[in-house]
């Protein structure tokens, strides 16, 4: 399976690089590419800005449709993809739980979409996409429906309950992610 970590937003919420943000003494995109080197076969990162990542040892893409939010990024990391399936997660979440993703991996074969379903809705930036939703993607781009969400009707998809993800994290924690510097303030005082 490949490991996509999308890094290509706007960031004007932060003011700032949210993947460059640095939460107990480590920046997120070091904590996720931990994480996605132990699981994945290789590693793409999304970003309109690529000679800001060359630091890292990882497949640097750019949108194919640029301007298309969070769905072209998921579409661009699945068309470089090298294996049939791909977790996808948003730079700025700093407590992904590998044993869940893990688990999500073994389920994933015999689906189109694997998403966990929290208290606010379906996770699409935390979810694994078969490169067969590609044309549904690629369909939805090219009409201007960003909405990630909006291709999922009529796939093979599995939605994670909250049941079965509070076994892996009772904490309810990895959904979390930094958008604003209040959120960083937050969770830097949560760990100190």
């Amino acid at each position: 399976m490949t490991g996509i970590i999308l890094a290509g937003g706007e960031n004007s919420r932060m003011g700032a690089n949210k993947a460059f943000v640095v939460i107990d003494g480590e920046r997120l995109i070091d904590r996720i590419l931990k994480i996605f080197r132990d699981l994945f076969k290789d590693v793409i990162v999304v970003t309109n800005s690529p000679l800001d990542y060359l630091d890292l040892d990882v497949t640097l893409v750019t949108d194919i449709y640029p301007g298309k939010k969070a769905l072209g990024g998921i579409y661009t990391g699945l068309f470089y993809a090298t294996c049939p399936h791909a977790f996808v997660a948003a730079c700025d979440m700093p407590y992904l739980n590998p044993r869940f993703i893990a688990w999500m991996m073994e389920q994933a074969p015999a689906y189109d979409l694997v998403v966990p379903e929290s208290p606010d809705g379906l996770e699409p930036l935390h979810a694994i996409y078969a490169k067969s939703c590609l044309p549904h993607m690629q369909r939805l781009i090219i009409q201007d429906k960003l909405k990630v969400t909006g291709f999922y009707k009529g796939l093979k998809c599995l939605t994670i309950p909250a049941a079965i993800q509070q076994t892996f994290d009772p904490e309810n924690r990895m959904f979390v992610n930094v958008n604003t510097r209040e959120d960083l303030e937050r969770l830097t005082a949560r760990e100190a």
